[in-house]
């Protein structure tokens, strides 16, 4: 259903591009006039990171960006498709391009996460995404800029949220080579011993919500930074959440490699006096009560259409 949401909604933004709007908005300049609905094609780049149970910073781990590795940032990507509805409202379909990665040898020479350092995890994943996402401009929201006789400023913050539709894939390196972690069920996701740990899907639905500043460099192009925070519903991302598991359950359901990439990757802990290995399992290996997270801080240049030149130069800010 949530899908059918979003394609509805790319459907309408192409219907209102084959639509002509005769009506002019207000004048952009002395040169140029707004239509009341304008649009945008773009692409940016930028950078990526992920808060995740991996990884993170000195003491107990935190919520949020209290707990965030900014060394872990990697880089991305995007393209974009926007209509604006008289530059106060608009919706932007966008696909995304990036990489998370965090590892808790991050941690060697930190002495308060001793415990997340010995636990000697790492993930790394490739970040697919498209979104519907509707943008608010308050300064054009709360100001009828048709009704002034100044123009309107070449700044504009605004607030965005939306749908998205994503895939994920974490990895790990053993041994020198790449190996798909959520196949191996390494907190025993779909172990009958293990109810109410369910497979998690590589494909799933998240929430962007985030903000940023759009500036007019001319009547046809515009810069924007913007800042985009993904909200999750899975613990998963870094294929970590909960605690270990009893390791001799591993050969009830997977053999030759497979078992022995199981067994190799549910528990790397180093040794330590302090923090015994139970082979048993019901330690804590990650913490389920928060989900996961990624995050982009991108850089976009866009390409106007929809302000029409005039022959000369005229002030009229009226329909």
């Amino acid at each position: 259903m949530k899908k059918n949401r979003i394609f509805i909604l790319v459907g309408v933004v192409f219907i209102l591009s084959l639509q002509k709007v005769v009506a002019q908005y207000y004048f952009y300049d002395n040169n140029t006039y707004n239509m009341p609905v304008m649009f945008e094609i773009g692409a940016s780049a930028g950078v990526m990171n992920s808060l995740t149970d991996i990884g993170g910073k000195a003491g107990l781990g935190k919520k949020y960006f209290k707990d965030l590795n900014i060394g872990n940032n990697q880089f991305n990507a995007s393209i974009y498709f926007t209509a604006t509805y008289k530059e106060a409202v608009a919706v932007r379909i966008e696909g995304t391009f990036g990489h998370v990665k965090a590892y808790d040898s991050i941690l060697k020479e930190v002495q308060s996460t001793t415990p997340r350092y010995n636990r000697n995890l790492s993930f790394s994943s490739k970040i697919f995404e498209i979104s519907a996402v509707a943008e608010f401009y308050p300064l054009f929201i709360f100001v009828n800029w048709a009704s002034r006789d100044d123009y309107p400023p070449k700044y504009s913050p605004y607030l965005l949220g939306g749908i998205g539709y994503y895939s994920f894939n974490p990895q790990t390196i053993l041994n020198g080579r790449v190996v798909n972690l959520q196949p191996l069920s390494t907190e025993g996701q779909g172990f009958a011993e293990y109810p109410n740990r369910k497979p998690y899907k590589l494909q799933q639905v998240n929430f962007p919500i985030g903000a940023g500043v759009k500036y007019e460099l001319s009547s046809r192009l515009n810069l924007r930074a913007e800042f985009l925070y993904r909200i999750l519903a899975t613990d998963y991302l870094d294929d970590l959440s909960t605690k270990y598991i009893d390791q001799s359950l591993f050969s009830k359901y997977f053999t030759g490699t497979q078992l022995a990439d199981a067994l190799a990757l549910n528990d790397r802990r180093r040794i330590d006096a302090e923090y015994p290995i139970n082979p048993l399992g019901g330690q804590i290996r990650g913490k389920a009560t928060n989900n996961d997270a990624y995050f982009s801080f991108n850089i976009k240049l866009g390409l106007n259409f929809g302000r029409e030149e005039i022959n000369k130069p005229r002030r009229n800010n009226h329909y």
